[in-house]
């Protein structure tokens, strides 16, 4: 199971964001990476931080594996390890759908300068952070599948990773940028799953 997880870690992690960026490029000439020359101690450049440790931390659990570190015994069943692989997969393929849905208004990052399309539709109909939701599925699965504290921990840094960037930078961006547009979506649309985390205000 180890082997597997690492290799859909690694085919998924490949998909989106090498052949993404890829596509990206060659539909629009840009990359769609954003955040270059961050300021030190702003909020970006911790989620950029954060994120760089969640991915590393996201292959080890399954090298860890590899390696003869043990799952942890209550999560150590085949029946959480064949729901892990599902989960997972559905999570890369749901990720590739939803950055595809976006569009040429994909971004990794934010520029503060730059104004892009707002994305309602698809699968930001039913979340504003679908992509996001499709990555903690990901990260969900391939913990359930290779179950160690390394796993584990990198599945809770992930979580942390996004709740941070979402809450701390591309919602105020959001805000700022489409001010009204944005706030109603939001009122009307959770943020990650349907009806959950929904704003009641042009505010948190």
């Amino acid at each position: 199971m180890a082997v597997a997880a690492l290799v859909i870690y690694l085919i998924w992690a490949a998909l989106a964001f090498g052949l993404r960026t890829f596509l990206q490029w060659r539909r629009t000439g840009d990359t769609g990476f954003r955040g270059g020359g961050l300021a030190k101690g702003s909020a970006q450049r911790w989620v950029r931080a954060l994120f760089s440790a969640a991915l590393l931390v996201g292959a080890a659990g399954p090298v860890a594996a590899l390696a003869g570190l043990p799952a942890t015994g209550v999560l150590d069943h085949l029946a959480v390890h064949t729901i892990g692989v599902v989960v997972a997969l559905a999570g890369a393929a749901a990720t590739l759908a939803a950055q595809a849905s976006m569009g040429d208004s994909w971004r990794i990052g934010v520029a503060e300068d730059e104004r892009t399309d707002l994305v309602t539709g698809g699968p930001f109909a039913l979340a504003r952070n679908p992509i996001f939701t499709a990555m903690i599925a990901s990260a969900a699965g391939l913990a359930a599948m290779v179950p160690n504290v390394v796993a584990l921990v990198g599945l809770v840094v992930t979580v942390a990773a996004i709740e941070m960037q979402v809450r701390a930078v591309e919602e105020p961006y959001l805000l700022r940028t489409h001010g009204a547009a944005y706030a109603d979506y939001a009122v009307r649309v959770g943020r990650f799953l349907p009806g959950l985390g929904r704003l009641h205000h042009a505010g948190r």
